[in-house]
């Protein structure tokens, strides 16, 4: 698949340069791609902007992949604003350093992401992650009868029930979210084809009925991206719980877990930043000076 030949030719740490992911958002973004000279190009659209993404190929290739980007967005952006999205600071340095053009490059603290040691996230071990082992003792102590099982064809009709009654919720609280129902559609479409990615997934089960679900896949040679993960918010620890045994059911052999970006929610921010992350990616945007 020509995506993922791309994406893994080098070391990539945005938890975004996944086909899952572009698949996922493709409707939200309205994705446009080409490959020329053994560079892989991607545009996205919306109401206000035309943009392009960090073009993935050689390194010495980069600054010709410039000169292309912005000879197709003034062909094709209109009255819309042009702009490089979410790149890298490898990227980020070559735009600096372009001789024909000047940018703004402006870093975007939503969109970095959080990245942990996957041992940590299993162990739960010593001071910092005190209240975290507490809630998971607390959901052990409370389910004793819960069990973790990997996602396959026989649980999805279940999780998608739990996606439903998750997202129905989160819709009363923000009617207006358009973001809401295209995250619901995408998962929905994963679940659909997902024996046709390249990814895992697990799934906590308390009475036979899913009471959380997530999944990711490898990102690099050394880590996994979690993608997805739902949970019903009224199990005390229930997040934690389902945290804890992907990770060390499944990614056990990784050394880094990116839990991707908190997109400025405040509750989220402060959920990822509760597990301690070891570093963060940074992403940048950039406009025409």
């Amino acid at each position: 698949m020509t995506f993922d030949k791309f994406f893994s030719s080098r070391y990539c740490e945005n938890s975004g340069y996944t086909f899952t992911n572009f698949f996922m958002w493709r409707k939200m973004h309205d994705y446009r791609w080409a490959v020329e000279d053994d560079v892989l190009y991607i545009f996205s659209t919306n109401d206000k902007n035309f943009s392009a993404w960090q073009p993935i190929g050689a390194p010495d290739k980069m600054q010709d992949a410039i000169t292309k980007i912005l000879r197709v967005a003034e062909e094709n952006r209109g009255d819309k604003e042009f702009k490089f999205v979410v790149v890298e600071k490898i990227f980020a340095d070559e735009l600096e350093k372009y001789p024909d053009a000047k940018f703004n490059i402006t870093a975007e603290r939503d969109r970095f992401d959080y990245v942990y040691l996957a041992q940590d996230l299993i162990n739960l071990s010593g001071r910092k992650f005190h209240r975290k082992k507490n809630h998971l003792n607390a959901f052990k102590k409370e389910y004793p009868d819960a069990v973790y099982l990997p996602i396959t064809q026989e649980i999805i009709p279940k999780c998608r029930a739990e996606l439903n009654i998750w997202y129905e919720a989160h819709k009363r609280i923000n009617p207006d979210n358009p973001f809401i129902c295209y995250e619901q559609a995408a998962i929905h479409e994963i679940f659909d084809h997902f024996d046709a990615f390249k990814i895992k997934g697990g799934a906590i089960l308390i009475n036979d009925k899913v009471a959380a679900f997530t999944f990711g896949e490898k990102l690099n040679s050394d880590t996994a991206v979690i993608h997805v993960e739902k949970a019903d918010s009224n199990i005390r620890g229930i997040y934690t719980a389902i945290n804890q045994s992907f990770v060390e059911n499944e990614w056990w052999d990784m050394i880094y877990i990116n839990r991707e970006e908190d997109m400025g929610v405040e509750g989220l921010r402060k959920a990822k930043e509760s597990y301690r992350p070891i570093k963060m990616i940074e992403k940048f945007n950039a406009t025409l000076a």
